[in-house]
């Protein structure tokens, strides 16, 4: 009595030659949600960015999203079969990115930033970090549309039928992590958020790397590992091992994050638009 597998086109919107992806889609709206939220957050006290910043900081986020996250999948998952095809390097349209790479490229990014902007950044990752969970969410629906990433053989009722997956039900995993990493987290750290500890630099961020780091840690438990990967050292997965130390630097961060006056800080102003002022009327007589 298995579920089958709806049988999404991955293409959503076709023109021409020209083709629209949903895994295109997906980080386009996680990215422009995104983007709001942080918006929203920095209004608040302690207000460490202006809106022209934020802009400017999403377009930092998306080169980091983009290039740590390919080069992480190249790295950490297949470096040999890149070395031999350099040039699907470049064919993202078919996906392959690593949440832990895109991670190490956004902080590089936000370490970046804010160096140049003369910011804490620790109270930019608090920012960011509420608005990750967006992404997180769209990212791993858009794996179920493209029949993706599936879990492991289940006899549950609603085990699914994948296209690629065999003859076999199998847990919608990546279901599970749209709501573990995208709905639980995102629900915690704005609970959190809302109870001010956005006064605590480095809080949140440290928060949202523990329960993003459990939240694959278990969902992995029921994904297919990669069959170029396969079960590493004591049956756990690569994405359960890269996890682990962003449980260990999010309890260190979180243990080190002192308290300061949310009131203390003001954004930098934004620069007024020039405006030529009108010619006076001269007096006549």
């Amino acid at each position: 009595m298995a579920l089958q597998f709806p049988g999404f086109d991955p293409i959503a919107i076709k023109l021409g030659p020209l083709e629209i992806r949903w895994y295109a889609l997906a980080y386009i709206t996680g990215i422009l949600i995104g983007w709001v939220h942080v918006r929203q957050i920095v209004r608040q006290a302690p207000r460490i960015m202006n809106a022209i910043q934020v802009d400017d900081l999403v377009v930092w986020c998306t080169f980091g999203i983009v290039l740590g996250g390919r080069l992480g999948y190249i790295l950490f998952y297949q470096p040999i079969f890149y070395w031999a095809h350099p040039l699907q390097m470049f064919e993202l349209w078919h996906g392959g990115m690593s949440f832990h790479g895109g991670l190490i490229g956004v902080i590089a990014a936000l370490a970046l930033f804010a160096r140049r902007e003369k910011l804490s950044f620790r109270m930019v990752g608090d920012a960011v970090v509420c608005a990750v969970p967006i992404g997180l969410f769209f990212g791993r629906i858009a794996n179920f549309i493209n029949g993706e990433l599936w879990g492991r053989p289940t006899h549950l009722p609603w085990g699914m039928i994948f296209p690629s997956g065999g003859n076999v039900p199998r847990h919608p995993s990546q279901l599970y992590e749209a709501f573990l990493e995208g709905i639980v987290l995102f629900s915690i750290l704005y609970v959190v958020r809302r109870k001010g500890y956005r006064a605590r630099p480095g809080y949140i961020a440290g928060l949202f790397l523990i329960g993003y780091g459990c939240a694959r840690i278990i969902a992995e438990f029921f994904r297919e590992p990669d069959s170029f990967m396969g079960y590493l050292a004591f049956g756990l997965t690569a994405g359960q091992i890269y996890s682990i130390p962003l449980i260990f630097y999010g309890a260190w961060l979180i243990w080190t994050a002192k308290p300061i006056d949310p009131n203390a800080f003001q954004p930098k102003p934004e620069p007024k638009s020039e405006s030529k002022a009108a010619p006076k009327a001269e007096k006549k007589g």
